[in-house]
């Protein structure tokens, strides 16, 4: 099935583990452990091991050696995402490279407040710390099925964050949130890539195979009729990431149309950087149960 389950994987014992070497022995021991875990979900994570090497071999074309490779490798850059938004958002920032391309772009929603919408590629968590020193007051929507303990840990350690998480419920309080940090100039984050059972969605070509996108955050952006942009913060060499941004746009046209535009966005996005689509379950299924096909 293709839509998310609302959860990503892995427990607050490992996020703990984790963050007690970055304190230790920093960043790149972590990375050293991490060489093991990745391993590890290659072995005992059989769901999301068969879709991402199904991604790498119908998807990417790749050979099937390559392919179960690169299921390795996209463990562990994965895996270096996560500790790295830990890392930044915990005080070691400096350690780390930034560079931007359209950044001037994003500079405008100073003044107007809008919506940013991106993908799981590359790690935008990271992306909002970026925006951060740009200095946009920043909101990221994240559902709120997603581990409470591991996220209210984070929150101890990440005292760096300077960005304000609004958790999207099933009471629809989250729209009057949003709806508020927009009329105070605020800038939204949100995903267009993932959906999770019950929400609307439609097909689109993607990657040379259909594929079903959320409707919901293309939705907010032309009802509210906002300032939008698609953003993507993607790991480069070493301990580099690498900001770009698309012009701003007013948000006139249909959903739909909104849609459709990211996905051609996406696509020109993920090609430049096959390795960091970070999406472990079958995104390319025709299977929609319980979703609100458009």
């Amino acid at each position: 099935m293709s839509s998310w389950k609302g959860k990503t994987r892995g427990g607050l014992l490992g996020y703990q583990i984790f963050i007690y070497i970055l304190k230790k022995s920093g960043v790149g021991a972590a990375y050293v452990l991490l060489r093991i875990v990745a391993c590890y979900y290659v072995i005992f994570a059989p769901r999301s091991t068969s879709a991402i090497y199904r991604y790498f071999r119908d998807i990417v074309g790749l050979a099937r050696v390559q392919a179960s490779l690169s299921v390795y490798k996209s463990y562990y850059i994965f895996g270096q995402t996560l500790i790295d938004k830990v890392a930044i958002g915990s005080g070691k920032s400096e350690e780390f490279n930034y560079t931007f391309d359209g950044v001037e772009h994003l500079r405008t929603l100073k003044e107007t407040g809008g919506v940013v919408i991106s993908a799981h590629l590359g790690n935008w968590e990271i992306a909002g710390f970026l925006l951060d020193k740009i200095k946009l007051k920043t909101n990221i929507l994240i559902y709120e099925a997603e581990h409470e303990k591991i996220k209210n840990f984070l929150d101890q350690v990440m005292k760096d964050r300077n960005v304000n998480i609004i958790a999207i419920k099933n009471d629809l309080s989250h729209i009057f949130k949003i709806n508020a940090a927009l009329k105070n100039k605020e800038v939204i984050c949100m995903h267009g890539d993932r959906f999770t059972s019950g929400g609307r969605v439609a097909q689109k070509e993607f990657m040379g195979k259909n594929a079903f996108f959320p409707l919901g955050p293309f939705t907010i952006a032309t009802k509210l009729k906002v300032p939008f942009s698609f953003a993507y913060a993607v790991r480069g060499k070493g301990k580099t990431y690498h900001l770009s941004a698309t012009p701003i746009r007013q948000a006139n046209s249909s959903a739909e149309e909104l849609l459709e535009q990211y996905v051609t966005h996406l696509e020109g996005k993920l090609k430049q950087s096959p390795m960091q689509w970070f999406n472990y379950y079958d995104f390319w299924s025709e299977d929609v149960k319980g979703a609100e096909v458009e």
